[in-house]
C-alpha cells in the first residue's frame, strides 16, 4: 500500500476520529449539511429548466409535458450511477472501517470503469429507440417534438452525469462532505445563469435549457475527477485500482442494484403515469409533470440527509460499534420523519402556490389544486421508509433492499396505476401513487424492526 502518502494516512485518521468517536448528532448534522445543500442546490437542475420552459409563451404546458416524459428516460440513465453510488461507496466506508484501504481503492476503481460501460450503454440505445419509447411512454404528437429536442442534446452529456453523481459520494464518503457540496453546487450555478441566456437570450427553448444543464454537469464531473485525483483526497482514483476486479464488481452489482432499482423505478413509473394519463389528455401529463418536481423539494433534501449519515453507519459497522449504529438510527428515523411529513402536509395545504411557480395557465393551476392532495397523500409517512431503507444499504443488506425497492413502486403501484382508473377515472392514476406510498412505508418500517436486531447481532468488535 505505498500508494498511499502519509497525508493520506493523516486524512484517514481523521475519518476514523470522527465517525468512529465523536458525539453522534452534531457529527450527523455536521456531515448531513453539506450534503442537504448540496441536494437541495442540485434540485436546482430539474426545477429551473421547468420553471422556465413551463413560462415560455404559447408553448409552456405542452413543452412542460414534453420534458416531463423525457425526464422519464433520463431518471433512468441517471439511475446507473446509483449502482456505483449506493452500492460502491457504502463498500468502500466499510472497507475504511475495516482498515482495508487497499480494497476501498478497487472499489472506487472498478466503479469509475462501471460507469465508463454505463454511459456507453444508456447513451446509444437511448439514440436509438428514442422516439418509439418517448411515444410509448407518453408523448403525444403535441409534445414528442419537446421531448426529442431535450432528449437528444442531453444524451451529448451522459458521461458527465454519470461521474458526478456516481463518484460523488466517494467524496462523502472520506469524511469530506464540503468537497462533496461543492461539485453539485458549482453544476447548479452553472445551470442558474445558463438557462435564461440559452433558452430566452438565444431563443433556443427546450434545446436551451438541455444544452445549459450539460454544460453544468461537466463543471460537477471535473470538479469530482480533480478532487479525486489529486493529494488532497485520502482516498483516490488509481489507475493500478481500476483492473476489473470480479469480486469488487459482483459485491458493488449487489449492493448497488437496490438503489438503482429505488431510481429506475420511479421512470418505470413516470412511463406508466405518463401513459395513462395521456388518454385523459396532455393537461394531465404537465400537472403530474409539476407534482413530481415538487416532491423533489422534500426528497432531494432526504437523500442528502442520507449521503451524510450513511458512511457513518457502514463505517461504525465495518469497525464493530453495535451501539453507535442504534444511536444513529435513532436520529435519522426522527429527523427524517418529521422532515418530509411537515413539507409534504404544506404542499397538500397550499397547491396552488407550488403550481403557480411552474405555470401561469390558470388550467394547469387548477388541475394540479384538484389532484396534488391525493397524489401526496400517502407520502406524508414516507420519511419513514426513506430512514428504515437507507440504513438497509448503509448495513450491506443489499437482498432486504431490494425488495423494499420493488415493493413500492412494481409490485403496487404500476397495478394500482394500471387498474383503480377503469374504476374512478383519471383521478385513479394519482390515487394509486398515494396508497402505494403509504403501503410501502408501513412494510418497510415492520420489516426493519424485525430485521435490525438481527444485523447487529452479526456485529463483531465490541
Amino acid at each position: 500500500m505505498a500508494s498511499f502518502s502519509n497525508h493520506n494516512t493523516k486524512n484517514e485518521s481523521d475519518i476514523r476520529r470522527t465517525a468512529g468517536t465523536d458525539r453522534m448528532l452534531p457529527l450527523i448534522f455536521r456531515m448531513a449539511l453539506p450534503a442537504i445543500v448540496a441536494q437541495m442546490v442540485n434540485l436546482l437542475y430539474n426545477i429551473v429548466d421547468r420553471i422556465y420552459i413551463g413560462h415560455i409563451p404559447g408553448i409552456g404546458t405542452p413543452a412542460l409535458a414534453g420534458i416531463g416524459v423525457a425526464g422519464s428516460i433520463i431518471i433512468l440513465i441517471s439511475a446507473f450511477s446509483s449502482i456505483v453510488a449506493g452500492g460502491g461507496a457504502p463498500l468502500a466506508a466499510i472497507a475504511l472501517g475495516q482498515g482495508n484501504r487497499q480494497q476501498a481503492g478497487k472499489i472506487l476503481g472498478n466503479g469509475f470503469i462501471l460507469l465508463l460501460i454505463f454511459t456507453v450503454l444508456t447513451s446509444t440505445l437511448a439514440y436509438i429507440f428514442m422516439k418509439p419509447i418517448l411515444l410509448f411512454t407518453g408523448a403525444s404528437e403535441q409534445t414528442l417534438g419537446y421531448a426529442t429536442d431535450y432528449l437528444s442534446i442531453y444524451l451529448i452529456g451522459t458521461l458527465f452525469v454519470e461521474i458526478s453523481v456516481g463518484l460523488n459520494t466517494f467524496i462523502n464518503t472520506q469524511g469530506r462532505p464540503g468537497i462533496a457540496m461543492w461539485s453539485v453546487m458549482i453544476g447548479a450555478f452553472l445551470n442558474i445563469m445558463l438557462d435564461p441566456l440559452f433558452i430566452f437570450g438565444f431563443n433556443m427553448g427546450v434545446k436551451g435549457a438541455a444544452l445549459a444543464t450539460i454544460i453544468s454537469q461537466a463543471g460537477s464531473a471535473i470538479w469530482v475527477l480533480s478532487f479525486l485525483t489529486s493529494s488532497r483526497a485520502s482516498l483516490r482514483l488509481e489507475k493500478q485500482y481500476m483492473k476489473p476486479d470480479r469480486k469488487v464488481i459482483g459485491a458493488t452489482l449487489a449492493l448497488g442494484i437496490s438503489p438503482f432499482i429505488m431510481a429506475s423505478t420511479e421512470s418505470l413509473v413516470g412511463f406508466v403515469l405518463n401513459g395513462m394519463l395521456k388518454t385523459f389528455g396532455d393537461i394531465y401529463v404537465s400537472a403530474l409533470t409539476v407534482m413530481q418536481s415538487s416532491m423533489l423539494f422534500v426528497s432531494v433534501p432526504l437523500t442528502g440527509f442520507a449521503l451524510g449519515f450513511v458512511p457513518i453507519v457502514s463505517y461504525n459497522y465495518g469497525h464493530g460499534n453495535k451501539e453507535r449504529v442504534k444511536e444513529c438510527f435513532r436520529i435519522v428515523v426522527t429527523f427524517m420523519f418529521l422532515f418530509n411529513f411537515v413539507l409534504m402536509l404544506l404542499m397538500i395545504l397550499f397547491p396552488s402556490v407550488i403550481a403557480s411557480a411552474f405555470t401561469s395557465d390558470e388550467e394547469l393551476i387548477q388541475t394540479v389544486k384538484q389532484v396534488m392532495p391525493v397524489f401526496l397523500a400517502g407520502m406524508t409517512i414516507f420519511g419513514l421508509q426513506r430512514a428504515c431503507q437507507n440504513m438497509f444499504v448503509a448495513l450491506g443488506q443489499a437482498k432486504i433492499s431490494i425488495f423494499i425497492a420493488l415493493l413500492r413502486k412494481v409490485i403496487l403501484l404500476v397495478p394500482l396505476a394500471l387498474i383503480l382508473p377503469h374504476f374512478m377515472g383519471m383521478i385513479g392514476v394519482y390515487a394509486a401513487e398515494g396508497i402505494s406510498d403509504a403501503a410501502a412505508a408501513i412494510c418497510c418500517t415492520i420489516i426493519f424492526f424485525i430485521q435490525f436486531p438481527k444485523i447487529l447481532n452479526r456485529i463483531t468488535g465490541v
